[in-house]
């Protein structure tokens, strides 16, 4: 009697298929990316402008050379009053650019700029605006493994360090999606959350149990990331032709409406300017890592927030236990102020999920809640500024020790 073969060699062997007859991916299954372009994030999207942008390196504690950018507006004079530093933190499949993607009225980026803060950019590992690696290039297995456990513990801490050996003060953190992930993760961590001033996270994610994405679920019900790492995949880049053709496979059958492929991922937008999609795609997505998917993947499948899962007796040998250690939200202070925008359309920081992070809190943070908001729209929405980013600068006002933020 014939037995079928586990769901995730199915869809490995069917992926080989695809790629030894060329017809899904006419190269080599290893993606290279350009780890700048040229002229940098200042030079491409941020001085046009007309606004002042220095682009800096710092190096994480494993070797990582991430980029920083330092934004400031002609308004503003950074040299004659004392500008409050803030951190954006971007989402996954984003770089730095996800701040600056419309224009100044528009963009949290430059409004912040605008507003009299001194503004860094963050750039995660293995995303374009940073810088690679000291030792490993972007071709060798080892340079993707990681997931955003790596990111919240060493790249955000490395980012405000050097924020804070340059301009002497406390940092206030910006977090859109995964960029949230980290941070909650990182503000458990008493050596790195004493260098923040205050939070505020927008589509705030700790647990994913209820997302709601269709498009998501069926990939985590695929197993797709058993089956990339079967075949040897260890960086996800979006614009490759395999990952697109797998996208195609995700959506076949009417398993997952992707007519509107934004909508079927990320829930309905309200204020999404789909007229600039294409400027959008000019710059995004970012590549990031298989292991960082396998780990967002176990979240959604475990209802956990906690550290990387590899198994049993691996988990024995890394953690000293059989299964991960959890990030406690208990342990954030309650002395350090937070703040949170969620919405009621948003298919991967589900209402449900949002609730449960505020649970484990022992503050009691800001929460600003917006009926119509899938998860996009706290990025790109034509109507941010009026419907979140003007209230989110009222909460760092209130709280910036009587740093003077312009109104």
């Amino acid at each position: 009697m014939a037995t079928s073969l586990p769901q995730p060699l199915m869809l490995a062997f069917a992926i080989s298929l695809c790629i030894s007859s060329a017809v899904c991916l006419p190269g080599d299954i290893i993606i290279e990316h350009t780890q700048s372009y040229d002229g940098g994030l200042c030079f491409n999207l941020i001085e046009p402008w007309g606004y002042t942008c220095v682009e800096y390196t710092a190096q994480t504690k494993d070797g990582f050379m991430l980029g920083l950018q330092r934004v400031s507006s002609g308004i503003v004079n950074l040299d004659l009053e004392k500008a409050p530093p803030v951190l954006l933190l971007h989402g996954l499949f984003m770089g730095g650019d996800a701040w600056f993607m419309d224009s100044p009225n528009q963009s949290l980026g430059f409004i912040l700029a605008d507003r009299g803060f001194d503004v860094w950019v963050g750039n995660m590992r293995g995303t374009k605006w940073s810088h690679g690696h000291e030792s490993l290039s972007d071709g060798d297995k080892e340079f993707w493994d990681w997931s955003w456990q790596e990111m919240a513990l060493y790249d955000l801490e490395t980012m405000l360090t050097y924020i804070s050996s340059k301009t002497d003060s406390k940092v206030f953190v910006v977090g859109h999606s995964q960029g949230t992930i980290m941070s909650l993760a990182a503000f458990t961590q008493p050596e790195i959350v004493n260098m923040v001033e205050a939070a505020a996270l927008l589509s705030p994610i700790s647990y994913l149990d209820h997302i709601t994405s269709k498009f998501v679920l069926n990939l985590v019900n695929m197993h797709l990331e058993e089956a990339l790492s079967l075949i040897g995949i260890h960086q996800l880049n979006l614009k490759s032709d395999i990952l697109t053709n797998i996208v195609e496979m995700a959506c076949d059958g009417g398993r997952a409406d992707c007519s509107d492929m934004l909508a079927s991922i990320t829930g309905e937008n309200c204020c999404f300017n789909s007229s600039r999609v294409d400027f959008y795609l000019e710059y995004e997505p970012h590549p990031t890592s298989l292991k960082n998917l396998k780990h967002l993947f176990q979240m959604i499948r475990k209802g956990t927030f906690a550290k990387y899962d590899y198994g049993t007796l691996k988990n024995v040998l890394q953690y000293g236990q059989l299964k991960p250690p959890t990030f406690d939200l208990s342990q954030i202070p309650v002395s350090l102020p937070i703040w949170m925008a969620y919405g009621g359309n948003d298919a991967l920081g589900d209402v449900i999920d949002v609730h449960h992070t505020l649970r484990e809190l022992r503050s009691e943070p800001n929460v600003l809640f917006l009926e119509d908001y899938g998860h996009v729209d706290f990025l790109l929405s034509t109507r941010a500024y009026e419907d979140l980013y003007d209230n989110m600068i009222s909460f760092f006002r209130s709280c910036g020790n009587g740093i003077a933020i312009s109104s």
